[in-house]
Order: structure tokens, then sequence, then C-alpha cells
């Protein structure tokens, strides 16, 4: 089943349900939550350097790299406008204090309300701008992000709206949402708008977006999906041609898929490692897909609530650890590439949900991350879906949590940023709060 919850209140019509709040409330909110986390305002820019691979492990200047990350798409929507950009501040604030590193957010909106692309090759400037606030901001505070480049869901527009554009035009083969990967002048359009995302110059930094360490790198799509061709061949040629024309403009950067980690028809993982018989009809292949040399990692997405209606909690978790060690040893093994788990998130609708259910998932995935990161396996990290602030019900869905509102799960997390320390020291420039993160814990 796909993940849908997670996106379901921002689309076309969120500006109504935004939340309209006074400078004066957004300042006491700040101040009141955080106190002394926002009493230094970060006035000089953190020195990064890109992140590169050396086999299956992440390095920066030389050190291993393992990632404590986490998602909030809502990034550049927030930025458009001035009553909710503060939110992006103490979001990366919270987050630097909690030891994280990379954060992965959406820089695509295809044709929706806020829209970057308004029409293939077309741009509204104040949305880029907006972009280039998110990329400056996270810059300053020394969080790297993963930037994912369009949707397979219909969500901000999505592969959906690329088919819609085509079939307006008069240029489309199909109605078919999946002829977004093999419509010719769907392709041109995708690879328009790629180009103008990585040869964009920001207008607050200066620098090229693929010339900025700040973006640790690139995802071709949210959770591809190519239904029309169980096979796998229309996708995987997808992958290939996409990844290729981005490496050939961008060779700085790190680049995955956005795969959800379903094996295909002809892995032989397709009935002992698989969720259920369904996700070998997906039209996708995880190592298959993630082979390439264009592709620099491979990603993977956990939800065993939305793929098992059936299991106990205990066998979802017992799946999720499962499931992670498959996708690692294919990283150690086979692809000889870092595995990240680019999503993960269990549903508070779950009948008999208790937020302690969800501190034993995170740590069960915390745990299989840090197991690989001893050894310097291929388990590269982990990104929590989604880190929220006060004050964004309208844009929650029912995995969303605002991490310091819990104190065991804060713990949780902060704890893992400290045991990953531990082992592999760090490489995230906020080193003076893990001091204080870690305290007792080393």
């Amino acid at each position: 089943m796909v993940k849908s919850q997670g996106y379901r209140m921002v689309g076309g019509n969120n500006g109504l349900f935004f939340p309209i709040l006074g400078f004066a409330s957004i300042i006491a909110f700040i101040y009141l939550s955080f106190g002394d986390l926002l009493s230094v305002r970060y006035k000089n820019e953190i020195s990064l350097s890109f992140v590169e691979r050396n086999g299956s492990n992440f390095i920066v200047d030389g050190e291993l790299f393992y990632i404590n990350g986490w998602n909030s798409y809502w990034f550049m929507d927030h930025a458009v406008h001035y009553d909710s950009r503060p939110r992006i501040r103490v979001m990366l604030q919270a987050a630097a204090k909690m030891g994280l590193t990379v954060c992965r957010t959406w820089a695509f909106n295809d044709g929706d309300y806020n829209a970057l692309q308004i029409s293939p090759g077309q741009f509204d400037e104040r949305v880029f701008q907006s972009l280039d606030y998110v990329i400056a901001e996270a810059r300053e505070v020394g969080i790297r992000l993963l930037l994912s480049l369009v949707n397979n869901l219909d969500a901000y527009g999505g592969k959906t709206q690329y088919v819609k554009w085509a079939w307006s035009e008069g240029v489309g083969l199909s109605s078919s949402n999946d002829s977004f990967f093999y419509d010719p002048s769907i392709r041109i359009y995708f690879k328009n708008y790629v180009k103008t995302i990585l040869t964009r110059k920001n207008t607050i930094t200066g620098l090229e977006y693929r010339d900025d360490p700040t973006i640790f790198g690139w995802e071709l799509i949210n959770e591809p999906r190519c239904i029309t061709d169980p096979s796998g061949d229309t996708l995987q040629g997808w992958i290939e041609e996409m990844s290729t024309f981005i490496k050939a403009i961008d060779n700085k950067h790190l680049l995955t898929i956005g795969h959800e980690g379903f094996y295909g028809p002809k892995s032989p993982k397709r009935k002992t490692v698989n969720p259920e018989f369904w996700a070998a009809d997906m039209g996708v292949d995880f190592v298959r897909n993630s082979a390439p040399s264009t592709i620099d990692f491979a990603s993977v997405h956990i939800y065993p609530d939305q793929w098992f209606k059936k299991k106990s909690l205990e066998g979802k978790l017992k799946f999720v650890a499962e499931w992670m060690h498959s996708h690692i040893e294919d990283g150690d093994r086979v692809l000889k590439k870092p595995v990240m788990f680019t999503e993960f998130g269990l549903s508070d609708l779950n009948k008999g949900f208790d937020p302690s259910q969800r501190d034993e998932f995170y740590k069960i995935v915390f745990g299989v991350i840090y197991e690989s990161a001893k050894k310097k396996g291929a388990g590269g990290g982990s990104f929590a879906w989604q880190f929220l602030v006060e004050g964004m019900e309208d844009f929650n869905d029912d995995f969303g949590i605002v991490p310091w509102k819990r104190a065991s799960t804060y713990k949780i997390i902060t704890g893992h940023t400290c045991r990953l320390a531990k082992i592999h020291g760090t490489v995230t420039p906020v080193t003076g709060n893990l001091k204080d993160i870690c305290n007792g814990r080393w």
C-alpha cells in the first residue's frame, strides 16, 4: 500500500488551512519553547565539505560519516511566507541541538499551490528564492540537505502533473501517469527542470546549487513505482538515463533514487524479504535499480503498519529488523554502496497506539544502524518521517512528531547521535553541542 497520509494535507488547498500567526506570537513561541537554544544567532557560515563515498561508506574530509537525519519536506513551502519562515530556523537549530546532521526535504512543487515550476520550464522566482533561503539557513546552522527532485505521488504535482502538461500541450503519448518514465516529451521536461535546479545560483549565498556542499545529495524521485511495467525495464531505463544526465552536470554531489526498497520479480528475495506478494509487482527492483555506477547510494523506506494490516506490533518490529539487515547486506556484499533508510515511520492511527510503541520502533531502526556502523558497514544512516515544530497541526500526518515534546523520544534520538559519535567521532560542525548532548553517555 502506498503511504499517502503523509502528503494528504499539503496539496493545492493548503493555503486555506495554513494557520496565520502574528509576529508577536511567533517570537513568544520561539523563546518560550527553546530558550537558550535561540539565544545565539549564528552569524558566520559554518564551513562544510562535500560528502563523498568510499565503497560502502560515506566520508567527509577523510572521516567516516554515519547519519542521524530526519524529514521536514515542508521547508520550501513554508519559506514562501514570511509568517511561517521562522519555523525553518527553529527546526534546523533544534535539529543541531540534537546532533542531527542531514535533513531530507522537497526541492519540487510542480503546478500546485506555491508552485516552483508553474509549467514546463517556467518557474516562480519568489518560490525559487524560498528554496535559496532554505539552503542558506541550513548552511548557516551547519545542517546538510538531501533534496528530492520530483514526487511519484500526486502531492506537490508529482509525475501526474508532468503527464497533464504533456497531454494539455498535445504531445503526450498516454494519460497514464507512468508515461512520465517513457514519454520523450516528459523526459525533456524533467531534464530541463533538473538542469535549472542544479545550475541555479543562490541569490543569498552566491553559489550555484551544484557547487554548494550544504547539499548532501540529490534524490531522483520520491518512492518511484511503475506498475504498468512490472518487469522493471521501464523504470530501470529512466533511472539510468536521468542519473547519467545529472552526473554530467553535477559530479560533486551524491545521487540516490528515492527507492522504497522492494525486491523485483526476478529477485530471490521477493518471497522471503518483501512485505507481501504485491511488492514484487511495482515495477521496481531494489538491487537492479541501485546498481548503476551513477547511483552513489541506495535508499529504502520503512512503513510496517502501511504494508501489514494484520501483523501484531511485535511482528511488525521483527520485520523491520529483518528488512533493514537484508538491505544492509545487499549494500555490503552486492552493491558495495551505502544504504540509507531515508524514511521510517509508525502511524498513530493504529488501533491501541501508544507513543511508547513509536519509541520501540525508533530503537529498532537506530539499533540496526548502530550495529552496522560499529563494523564500518553499509548502513549509512536513517531519516525519521517526519519532524515538525509546534503549531503545524494542519501539516501533520499520522507519522509526524515534534521530537522535543516527548522526553523519552528525544532521549532516544540524541542517544543515537551520541553512540554514533562515540564509535566514529563526528563530522557535524556543532561539536560544542555534542558535549552537552552526550554528557554521561560516552
